[in-house]
């Protein structure tokens, strides 16, 4: 029997490292690829501009093209090695030569798909490679500035597939991808960490989810600061709870808004499913999107400049990419000082599904009229146009249901829909009583409320809400010892508030405000 000569493909290597190369393996046939340029003219904003025209009114995105590897015929590499350039002056990750080279070493790997004999992938780089290319569960060793691959080549090259930015969608706007195999393990999965005051919009979530359609599990990672009240109401929402330890953000301050959102490095951590689709609680799933288990990690709207936004994403869990992006956390600067900007800084190289599987309630301060409107529209369209519906600014359930609290803070007026807001109360209505009282309002909430209602009145807000007359009824609910929230507003200041108080008692919720002169008076002021 013949024997099989070893053969290497040296990609990016000069003269003297191909010698080197040779030396230290004699007995194997080392060839040197080269590969073209690409034109100046592409660069990282061309393949991933902050807009493209999805519904192709007036031009069809196309993604500008890079050189195709070239290499020789009847090859059967057992390695193909890559030097990639990592230059911490600037911004490596985000460096088109970079890319370019790591998609060639990928394109060389695939066309060997069906080869009796494995195929290798080995970067030489200080910085690590493109972590959703090639796998963090494919790496077979790393020592120093050396990374060895074993990558799956038949997944490899349906990631090649793909445009290779997101200049292009990678998901048609009016198409379907294909359903995941009924074999793989997938999850919807979302995160509560640091206050109870988001139980009531995963609940509503995991209502929604089922209510387009979708069986597949539910999983929601919680921390101690979850109350056991507030688990049961997960739970008999459809949630299955993993408790986690909270993971701080190192450059965030001492109680800020930011301290503990680096928990969303747990969701790596979920390796006994095969793919997950990650939500914040805060969105409603109008239409089933479980076509998006199909995808890649990670599978994203854009959000601004060439970022993505981590609101609903598709995540391959991996302890080793946990591993990756704990390695790094005193080191890698977010953009906005949260997890989203951390997940861009490693997840450079992402794929681009239409906004209208994560549609931001929100009215930029750019848009005309016909813009809000057409926006409006989708908001409270029946059937639904939009797969998934994002509420930013102040959230429905910590509203008055009678209209968008957002309409009396004229910070939070691009955020103000009542179509929207009508639209997630529908939701509500539609589960069970015993799952609806988990959306009661604390008596901060109410005061703050009528705080807000009594400044737009003040401002005299031309869009009038603040003289509608409220008919909440959970403002008539108490289930807290102090229900007397119009008290609350005789020293109410600017200091912001968290609902992380102690869950409600087991007797049942009383009127309490009806029971005193001045609570009757502050409804009838409402």
């Amino acid at each position: 029997m013949q024997k099989r000569t070893t053969e290497r493909l040296l990609l990016n290597f000069n003269t003297t490292e191909i010698k080197n190369w040779q030396q230290i393996l004699p007995s194997a046939e080392a060839k040197a690829l080269n590969i073209k340029h690409a034109d100046s003219s592409v660069t990282w904003e061309a393949l991933y501009p902050e807009w493209i025209d999805e519904e192709e009114e007036s031009e069809v995105p196309v993604c500008p093209s890079l050189p195709e590897p070239k290499f020789p015929k009847h090859t059967k590499p057992d390695i193909v090695a890559v030097k990639l350039p990592c230059n911490r002056s600037r911004e490596w990750m985000r460096d088109v030569a970079r890319l370019h080279l790591q998609l060639s070493a990928a394109k060389i790997a695939a066309n060997f798909l069906g080869s009796q004999h494995p195929v290798h992938v080995l970067f030489v780089t200080e910085c690590f490679p493109i972590p959703n290319l090639f796998m963090c569960k494919e790496r077979v060793m790393r020592n120093g500035n050396t990374w060895l691959y074993r990558p799956e080549l038949r997944t490899l090259k349906e990631k090649l597939q793909l445009p290779v930015g997101s200049c292009e969608l990678a998901v048609p706007l009016k198409a379907k991808a294909p359903q995941p195999e009924p074999s793989q393990r997938v999850a919807y999965v979302t995160i509560l960490h640091s206050a109870n005051m988001y139980v009531c919009g995963a609940i509503t979530a995991a209502q929604s989810i089922r209510q387009a359609g979708s069986t597949r599990d539910l999983v929601i990672l919680v921390d101690d600061s979850i109350s056991e009240y507030h688990r049961g109401g997960l739970e008999a929402a459809g949630w299955k709870i993993r408790t986690i330890q909270r993971i701080r953000n190192p450059k965030a301050e001492r109680d800020a808004y930011n301290e503990w959102n680096y928990s969303k490095f747990r969701l790596w951590q979920l390796t006994d499913y095969d793919k997950i689709i990650f939500i914040d609680a805060d969105l409603l799933v109008l239409r089933d999107i479980d076509f998006l288990f199909s995808m890649p990690e990670i599978s994203a709207i854009g959000n601004n400049a060439t970022l993505f936004n981590s609101g609903v994403m598709v995540v391959e869990p991996s302890n080793c990419t946990f591993e990756l992006l704990m390695e790094h956390i005193n080191e890698i600067q977010s953009y906005n000082g949260g997890d989203q900007g951390y997940l861009n800084e490693i997840f450079t190289w992402w794929h681009r599904i239409p906004k209208h599987m994560n549609f931001l309630k929100h009215f930029w301060v750019g848009d005309e009229e016909e813009k809000k409107q057409m926006k409006t529209r989708l908001f409270g369209a029946d059937p639904p146009i939009l797969y998934v519906l994002h509420y930013l600014g102040n959230k429905p359930w910590l509203c008055f249901r009678d209209y968008d609290c957002n309409w009396n803070n004229e910070i939070l007026l691009e955020f103000a829909s009542d179509v929207a807001h009508t639209r997630w109360w529908k939701v509500h209505d539609a589960m069970p009583k015993g799952l609806q009282k988990f959306c009661s309002l604390r008596t901060k909430q109410k005061a703050a409320l009528e705080w807000d209602r009594r400044q737009a009145e003040k401002a005299n807000f031309k869009d009038g809400h603040w003289k509608r007359k409220i008919k909440d009824l959970r403002l008539k609910t108490c289930f807290e010892e102090d229900c007397h929230w119009k008290s609350m507003l005789l020293h109410w200041g600017e200091t912001n508030w968290t609902d992380s108080g102690s869950p409600p008692p087991k007797h049942k919720a009383h009127k309490a405000e009806s029971k005193t002169k001045a609570s009757k008076k502050a409804l009838h002021s409402l």
